[in-house]
């Protein structure tokens, strides 16, 4: 959310005027447009908007306009959705157009020292060259790299604010159902003898086809044993990231000592929301690990079929590792994809000595880090389908 965004369009005019409705009501019928539109404006959200206005005053558009841009929009999504209404529904009819001069706004936030030095707050106006910027592009490529395990509570904040932006496009797959094609591809004969038909017998136009495309389904494991504890809350982060770019074609499941799907828990919008409904649904925070039983467990589900399957682990096996290979070996055969997802990866030190990831890393299809925000990206650009397969790597059938 921007911090100088100026209100533009034009000027509002009073929210009730003599013998008009009362406030309560012009107010509330605002929000029933943001929601027509797609704003989640939800009744917590009204109310902290009206209350917000009960300090504030609700005959003033610049005060309105604030108060609700803070408090009805649950994301960077909503905020051109917003503007929007808010000029078609508070602007005089008669009223002549005219620029309004752009607000400036004084923030004062926290903002992660590149160092690792305690947080600063930061003062900054646009226009005022002595205010220092709420951040620069130097720190936040440093926040990209820095280990999640190693951050402070306010740069972890800054970090899952990022992953909320994430784009979470996903690579597409071929269906086998058809759709009409005006630029080519191979001749839908149904179509065209109708077309023929309906000419009485006289040729007629070549109708085409080509295969729909649908986003190609991922399916995410998410280890929240005690040996994760570290970067559990930020990978559920990231795949709520997932779930909202791709409500229909994204699985979570949380593992540790039993596999939970959170599904429905990061369908929310607000990742507070989220948070507060997948804290609730997951029994085992913190207890130990059986990868192998839960992989099985998975197994037994349609889900994994022609799917992309994302483990995120560090492979901390409390069980029979054998087992674990097994059951990746059936994995892989099923899955189109298999990605383990580690976060000791990002150490150069690293290497995959536990039991448990020796039993897996054959069956795997890509190897990658998940300790810090450029991993995330990079993974998110995999899934997109920007990075190459590697060669060998497919495992399942295309669904």
């Amino acid at each position: 959310m921007a911090d100088d965004a100026p209100v533009t369009g034009r000027r509002p005019g009073p929210l009730a005027p003599p013998g008009g409705p009362e406030p309560v009501a012009v107010l509330t019928g605002f929000v029933r447009t943001l929601r027509a539109a797609g704003v989640a404006a939800d009744h917590h959200r009204t109310r902290t908007f009206l209350a917000a206005l009960g300090h504030l005053d609700a005959a003033d558009g610049r005060d309105v306009y604030w108060a609700g841009r803070l408090t009805l929009c649950a994301g960077p999504d909503d905020l051109a959705r917003y503007d929007r209404c808010f000029a078609a529904y508070f602007s005089a009819a008669s009223a002549p157009p005219h620029r309004v001069r752009a607000m400036t706004v004084s923030v004062t936030r926290p903002v992660a020292s590149p160092y690792g030095g305690r947080e600063r707050e930061t003062t900054g106006e646009q226009g005022d060259e002595q205010g220092a910027p709420p951040a620069t592009a130097s720190e936040i490529e440093v926040l990209r790299h820095r280990d999640v395990a190693r951050m402070s509570e306010a740069e972890r904040r800054q970090v899952h604010r990022l992953l909320a932006l994430l784009r979470g496009a996903r690579q597409p797959r071929r269906t086998r159902r058809h759709r009409p094609s005006p630029h080519g591809g191979a001749i839908d004969a149904r179509r065209t003898v109708r077309e023929i038909l309906r000419h009485g017998g006289e040729p007629a136009r070549l109708r085409r086809r080509v295969r729909r495309e649908r986003p190609r389904r991922v399916v995410m494991l998410v280890d929240v044993s005690g040996s994760m504890a570290a970067y559990a809350d930020t990978l559920l982060r990231f795949a709520h990231a997932l779930v909202r770019a791709e409500p229909r074609a994204t699985e979570v499941f949380s593992i540790g000592t039993r596999l939970t799907r959170i599904t429905a828990a990061l369908r929310h919008r607000d990742p507070g929301h989220a948070m507060d409904e997948y804290s609730a649904a997951i029994p085992d925070w913190s207890g130990g690990t059986r990868l192998g039983e839960e992989v099985r467990a998975l197994l037994r589900l349609p889900d994994p079929r022609g799917a992309i399957v994302v483990i995120a682990s560090d492979g901390w096996e409390r069980g029979e590792a054998g087992l674990l290979g097994v059951q990746m070996a059936r994995l892989f055969r099923l899955a189109r994809r298999v990605v383990w997802v580690n976060p000791h990866k990002g150490d150069p030190a690293y290497r995959p000595l536990t039991a448990g990831i020796r039993a897996a890393l054959p069956y795997v299809t890509d190897f990658v880090a998940g300790h810090s925000l450029a991993a995330y990206e990079e993974l998110a650009a995999l899934l997109a389908g920007d990075r190459p397969v590697r060669a060998g790597g497919r495992g399942g059938a295309d669904a």
